[in-house]
């Protein structure tokens, strides 16, 4: 998949207008959502081989929760986490997008040289080190808007207009990588559903839809799924509660522009999108 045709044959929503599914392995003992954790290898394999059955295009990896008020964990520990998956699935899923979710370049260039694809970094290039890592391999990134650290993200976040100020934010990173020559085609954009949001933040980028993108020439990702903003919207306090709330909201992606779309349920949200393009 290194030619830009291949790439945007699936960083772009399909010609349906519905968008790619990316299926989540979280490698941790602390993500939010307390059925998504894996601890080990063959279960993270297993879950990978049925989301890929089920439609996924992607499989985002990841060894370091960064839900609110997460401790952050060294380097050697999430690499520890997340080496062995990304090596198992590039084997047992050869033509399956493989996203490494770390803000860390070191950890980045592991993924890379392990068999990953494309870098989802939430701290949109926090990591001084991340743009060089980027340079280097010419891969996709996804950069994710978050208003602080996921340990204070969530403590009064503050905007004048969030869908202004999370374009403004973006910009301004996604510019770093075309001045270094990345392609804005190989550049995704993700608004940060929950990451230092209200529930009308959340809302206001969610209706936006491609509103965010500093460039058009770039693809938009969204991750919401089972996330806080359900327990604010619906009541729904436990993340083992929040499906519905989830297909509620990925029902509306493709009419927002959406080309992939980060989820927990693959089989579920293929089902919703099967289901849409029935009756339309």
């Amino acid at each position: 998949m290194d030619e830009m045709a291949d790439w945007g044959r699936i960083l772009n929503r399909r010609d349906d207008g519905f968008p790619r599914m990316m299926g989540i392995l979280n490698v941790t003992p602390d993500s939010f959502h307390a059925d998504s954790r894996l601890n080990s290898v063959d279960e993270a394999l297993a879950l990978a081989v049925h989301m890929v059955e089920n439609g996924a295009d992607w499989l985002d990896i990841g060894g370091e929760s960064t839900r609110p008020g997460a401790e952050s964990v060294g380097a050697a520990e999430e690499a520890a986490r997340v080496l062995t998956v990304v090596e198992a699935v590039r084997d047992a899923l050869p033509d399956v997008g493989i996203s490494i979710d770390t803000r860390r370049a070191s950890v980045a260039r592991a993924a890379l040289d392990a068999g990953a694809d494309l870098v989802n970094d939430v701290s949109a290039l926090g990591d001084s080190g991340m743009l060089e890592v980027i340079v280097e391999y010419g891969c996709p990134v996804c950069l994710m808007h978050m208003q602080g650290l996921p340990e204070n993200m969530q403590n009064d976040p503050d905007y004048g207009n969030v869908v202004a100020e999370v374009r403004q934010r973006l910009g301004e990173v996604a510019k770093q990588l075309f001045d270094a020559g990345i392609d804005p085609r190989r550049v995704v954009a993700d608004p940060g559903i929950g990451f230092g949001k209200m529930l009308d933040h959340n809302t206001d980028l969610l209706s936006s839809g491609r509103g965010i993108l500093p460039d058009e020439k770039m693809a938009l990702m969204w991750g919401v799924s089972r996330k806080r903003m359900f327990a604010d919207l619906l009541g729904r306090q436990d993340s083992s509660e929040r499906l519905a709330g989830s297909l509620g909201i990925a029902a509306k992606a493709p009419s927002k522009g959406v080309d992939i779309i980060r989820v927990h349920d693959v089989e579920a949200h293929a089902d919703l999108y099967a289901s849409m393009r029935a009756v339309e």
